[in-house]
C-alpha cells in the first residue's frame, strides 16, 4: 500500500517471466504495438505515445531537455517534492525557474500564476505536477494547461502517480509533454517511462540546444512509427512485456471502471481514517488525488513505530515526506490495489493505533 512500485498483478508477473525476445524480432514488435495501441488511451493522446527506457525522473529529464535550452525559463508549480522535482531538474539543466506555490499545503492560484506569466514574458513553459505524492495533492492540470496556452506558453506534466489511475486528456487539456512510469498505476515492475508530446512541443524540439541523447524523442518517434514499431536501442524487454499485459487487463476491466475503483478506494480510506480519529496530512487541500492519501498522526503517535506494527501485519505503507516526515505517513491505493486491500488496510491500521497507543 504504498506509491509505488506498487503491487504487481499475477498475470502481469507472467508476462515477465517469458524467455528473453529479441528487440528486433517480430514478435518482440507485436507486443510494443499492443503498448502503443493501448496507451494512447489511458493518455488521452492521438498521437503515439513514446515509450523511454528509463524511470519517472528520467522521462521529466527527457521532458526538460526535449523542448527547451540553457538560459530558457520555466515556472515550476511547487506544492510538493515532485513540484519542486521540476525545478530542481530545470536548474540542472541551465534553465532559469520561476518557483510557484511552494506551500505544500494548498493548490495552485491560477490568478497568481496567469500574474507571473504576465510579469515575465521570457517564460516559455510551466511544469506541474497532476498528483504530487508527498501531499496527496490534485492539481487542476486542464485549468493550469489552459492558462500557458492562452499565452502561448509550453506546459509539461509529471503524470507518473496520476495517469492510469485517474482520467487524463492530453489532447483535450492541450497539455504538451506528459509523462507516467511503469511501476505505478500500470502496475508493472520499474524502468520504462512514457511521454506524449504535442505538435508544439515537437516544435519546440527543433529548436531546443540541449543535448538529449540517450533521451532523443525524436529518435524515439521514428523507431516507435515503423510500419513494424521497434525501440531505438535495447530496451527493457520485460518491463515492456509486463506493460502490455497489464494494460490489457486495463481494458479488460474498463478504463472508467479504473478509474471509478480508484477514486472508491480513495474515499474509503479517506473515511476509515477519519473513523478512527485521523486527519489529512494537508487538510487545506481542496482537490485530493483518487492515487494516495497522506495522513496526520496525534502527537503521541510515532509515524515509524505505526508503520512498523502495520508492517508486521503484512501491511507496507509508506513514509511522509518533506516538512511532514514526523507527523504523518502515507497510504498508496493505486494500480492492482482494491477495496479488499483497503479495507484490511484500515483494519490494520485500527489495530496498530490500539497497539501502540493513540495518546
Amino acid at each position: 500500500m504504498t506509491p509505488g512500485p506498487t503491487r504487481v498483478p499475477e498475470r502481469v508477473l507472467r508476462a515477465g517471466a517469458r524467455p528473453m525476445i529479441h528487440h528486433r524480432t517480430p514478435e518482440f514488435s507485436n507486443e510494443l504495438a499492443a503498448l502503443l495501441e493501448l496507451i494512447a488511451p489511458v493518455f488521452g493522446a492521438r498521437a503515439p505515445v513514446l515509450p523511454v527506457h528509463t524511470t519517472g525522473r528520467g522521462a521529466m529529464e527527457a521532458a526538460i531537455c526535449n523542448v527547451f535550452s540553457a538560459g530558457d525559463e520555466i515556472a515550476a508549480c511547487c506544492n510538493g517534492r515532485f513540484g519542486e522535482l521540476w525545478a530542481r531538474i530545470g536548474e540542472s539543466y541551465g534553465l532559469v525557474v520561476h518557483r510557484l506555490a511552494t506551500e505544500w499545503n494548498a493548490g495552485i492560484d491560477l490568478d497568481a500564476l496567469g500574474q507571473l506569466l504576465d510579469d515575465h514574458r521570457s517564460i516559455r513553459g510551466v511544469a506541474i505536477t497532476y498528483c504530487d505524492t508527498s501531499t496527496g495533492v490534485l492539481n487542476d492540470v486542464a485549468a493550469i494547461c489552459r492558462v500557458a496556452r492562452q499565452r502561448n506558453i509550453l506546459s509539461l506534466v509529471d503524470g507518473v502517480s496520476a495517469i492510469g489511475g485517474m482520467p487524463f486528456a492530453f489532447d483535450d487539456w492541450e497539455a504538451d509533454v506528459a509523462i507516467t512510469a511503469s511501476q505505478k498505476c500500470l502496475m508493472s515492475s520499474p524502468g520504462l517511462a512514457f511521454a506524449a508530446v504535442s505538435d508544439r512541443a515537437w516544435h519546440a524540439r527543433a529548436s531546443s540546444r540541449l543535448p538529449h541523447g540517450y533521451l532523443d524523442f525524436e529518435e524515439t518517434r521514428q523507431f516507435v512509427t515503423k510500419p513494424r514499431p521497434q525501440p531505438p536501442g535495447t530496451p527493457p524487454v520485460h518491463a515492456v512485456l509486463q506493460v502490455t499485459e497489464a494494460l490489457r487487463a486495463m481494458h479488460e476491466e474498463g478504463l472508467e471502471n479504473v478509474y471509478a475503483r480508484h477514486e472508491a478506494m480513495a474515499s474509503a480510506v479517506r473515511k476509515g481514517c477519519a473513523a478512527l480519529g485521523l486527519g489529512l496530512q494537508c487538510p487545506s487541500l481542496t482537490s485530493l488525488a483518487s492515487t494516495l492519501t497522506a495522513i496526520a498522526l496525534p502527537p503521541a503517535v510515532e509515524p515509524l513505530a505505526l508503520r512498523e506494527a502495520m508492517r508486521a501485519k503484512g501491511i507496507e505503507t509508506a513514509e511522509a515526506l518533506g516538512p511532514y516526515g514526523d507527523t504523518a505517513f502515507r497510504i498508496g491505493h493505486m494500480g492492482d490495489i482494491r477495496m479488499a486491500d483497503v479495507e484490511r488496510t484500515l483494519a490494520s491500521l485500527g489495530e496498530a493505533l490500539d497497539e501502540i497507543g493513540r495518546g
